[in-house]
């Protein structure tokens, strides 16, 4: 009976063990300075395309490329239509800041209460963005991470 407790005990500490071992792990795959984010990001596919800077406080982002963003000619930028301000729906989608306000977080390693503006729709969107193995992964979302979307970016620059 003892020996069945011990084999239990010792059990259990093993995978707490591994358990805290793959949490080290995944931390130290996270992001390690604030400005890491920065430079020229794009999806595996090369169907989005943009470059993060420092705004002064947070980080932004501006369209270099996004296929959904361009005419059927594929190198005219359509024009921001969907824009919810009517003073804006003429302008071009060709460099346009459509993240704002991402700033870093110190604790949990990433950066949060981003804001993506979709040029395809009009829409604007909470957002977060994190580090893992050298990829950038962009969440956004409404409401809440959980119901979001996330798209892993990798640097071009």
């Amino acid at each position: 009976m003892l020996k069945s407790k011990i084999r239990k005990f010792s059990l259990a500490v093993m995978v707490t063990a591994g358990l805290t071992g793959l949490q080290i792990t995944a931390a130290l795959a996270q992001a390690s300075s604030p400005s890491e984010i920065e430079g020229v990001w794009e999806t595996e596919e090369g169907n989005f395309k943009f470059e993060v800077f420092d705004a002064g406080g947070s980080f932004a982002a501006r369209v270099i490329y996004g296929d959904r963003l361009m005419e059927t000619d594929g190198k005219t930028f359509k024009k921001d239509t969907h824009n919810p301000d009517p003073k804006l729906r003429s302008r071009s989608l060709e460099g346009i800041t459509f993240l704002t306000d991402l700033k870093w977080d110190p604790q949990d390693r990433r950066w949060e209460d981003g804001n993506f503006y979709d040029g395809s729709s009009g829409r604007t969107y909470s957002g977060r963005a994190s580090m893992r193995d050298g990829a950038l992964e962009l969440r956004g979302y409404a409401g809440t991470p959980l119901l979001g979307r996330t798209m892993v970016l990798y640097r071009v620059q």
